[in-house]
């Protein structure tokens, strides 16, 4: 059996009682903080923009639009405006290894059949972790090379939308081989939107959860397309880097440590690969008193992948900041956080903030770079701060907050989520939805549960 049939056999015939308790908290708390970050990204422009537009030309249905409201239209515009909406703020969670924010393709699409089949939280759940599964196999097997080009939310993300999508669908493991093919030939996300800071990426991260729910109905219906999609000669992994590592599709393809399990969370609203830099900065600025006007100068060292993507010492615009190193380290010793606010208009256009950023440099360092090469969920860098007065504060941060080896706990998750939540919903709401999720596995019918709390009171 080739590797493509392997793991669509795995993800097909996943089943709730098999998943370890584990995964099956990760994919309740992987729920909670995709549903926050989408209620919030919801009403932020690029997300407003494709929602509108999306919308005109949808149908009604049982899924609903998480935008606060209680519109309910078609599954595969749904998985399209909730996933480009909870990629816009750049708080989605994060599988280091594949660098795939699997949220945001994954449940986008598991929720929106989930409410079409009316399934269960048992159902949703299992879904959520096949697409995981499918979604970091498939991310693993092509990094780091294929990331210079492509956003690998946008390509190999979308093999873990369809395997979710299949999942609730019932499909059978041939199926979902050819799920996963008619997913596979769809993947799609450059990154030269980086350059004007552009809307592209939530678009990546809508596209490929919408694709691969539309997979699946293909699949459903008969719809034919490659049976080795992954492997093949002319298939996704040769297509996105000239030595793929086909053997990370099925190595150790088991319930003993699924994928899911190893996925991280994101304390700052801003690029993964500022995070270590972030982190250390805002641990030294609370642990030595740092003011920046003491501040003589930032040196941040730095992986190849993280000095080719957010290397940019001046950002225009939200996104530029957000793909900004220096202007997120500048954040965490100006503000001492780096959340939405952090990012908006008078923050952004702070003279402390301009001065801070000009101390910065970032230095490509060898072993920052050797570090990922022999992890790749270590996405490492290393913080010096030189103080006018002489003094050198210097930390290397090889896991910062929210990765599997520095977690987020429960209750850190849930009090992001409602801070997100909140403005859009209200507290009464975002409490309802967070102890819905905390015991969604004794939900019988989400659609169901969905249109209580989101139907007008």
């Amino acid at each position: 059996m080739n590797e493509t049939a392997q793991l669509a056999k795995f993800t097909a015939e996943m089943e709730f009682d098999k998943l370890p308790p584990q995964a099956v908290l990760m994919a309740k708390q992987c729920l909670l903080d995709w549903l926050g970050v989408a209620l919030r990204g919801a009403h932020e422009e690029p997300a407003r923009i494709l929602r509108e537009t999306a919308l005109k030309m949808c149908g009604i249905g049982e899924s609903t639009v998480f935008d606060g409201g209680s519109r309910r239209v078609d599954p595969v515009s749904a998985a399209l405006v909730n996933g480009a909406a909870s990629h816009t703020l750049d708080f989605d969670d994060l599988h280091n290894p594949s660098i795939i924010h699997l949220a945001t393709v994954v449940i986008p699409a598991a929720v929106a059949v989930a409410e079409a089949c009316h399934k269960s939280g048992k159902a949703l759940l299992t879904a959520i972790c096949a697409g995981y599964e499918a979604g970091a196999r498939a991310g693993e097997a092509i990094i780091p090379e294929s990331y210079f080009y492509w956003h690998t939310t946008g390509t190999a993300g979308i093999f873990g939308s369809a395997a979710a999508s299949a999942s609730l669908l019932g499909l059978d493991a041939q199926q979902t081989n050819m799920c996963l093919g008619s997913a596979g030939t769809q993947a799609a996300g450059l990154w030269e939107f980086l350059k004007e800071g552009a809307m592209s990426k939530a678009l990546h991260a809508g596209r490929a959860a919408s694709a691969g729910v539309f997979s699946a109905y293909l699949a459903q219906s008969g719809f034919t397309a490659a049976s080795k999609i992954l492997e093949g000669e002319k298939g996704f992994c040769p297509a996105l880097s000239e030595a793929p590592r086909i053997e990370k599709i099925t190595q150790n393809l088991s319930y003993n440590d699924l994928k899911i399990q190893h996925n991280s969370f994101k304390p700052y609203a801003c690029c993964k690969h500022a995070h270590a830099a972030v982190y250390g900065a805002q641990t030294l600025r609370s642990s030595h008193g740092i003011k920046p006007e003491d501040i003589d100068c930032v040196e941040l060292h730095v992986n190849n992948i993280t000095d080719f993507l957010i290397n940019n010492p001046a950002p225009q615009n939200v996104y530029g900041c957000k793909f900004s190193i220096q202007y997120c380290v500048a954040a965490a010793l100006v503000y001492g956080k780096v959340g939405v606010d952090e990012f908006n208009a008078q923050a952004r256009g702070s003279a402390v903030m301009q001065k801070i950023m000009d101390k910065i440099s970032v230095v490509k360092d060898e072993k920052q770079e050797l570090l990922n090469r022999e992890n790749p969920a270590k996405l490492a860098s290393e913080i010096i701060i030189k103080m006018k007065n002489g003094t050198k504060y210097q930390m290397q941060v090889d896991y910062p907050k929210g990765d599997p080896d520095n977690p987020m706990t429960w209750e850190e998750s849930n009090a992001k989520f409602i801070a997100l939540a909140e403005p859009v919903c209200g507290r009464r709401k975002a409490e309802k939805l967070s102890a819905y999720i905390k015991n969604i596995e004794e939900i019988s019918d989400i659609t169901a549960e969905f249109k209580k709390i989101f139907n007008k009171e």
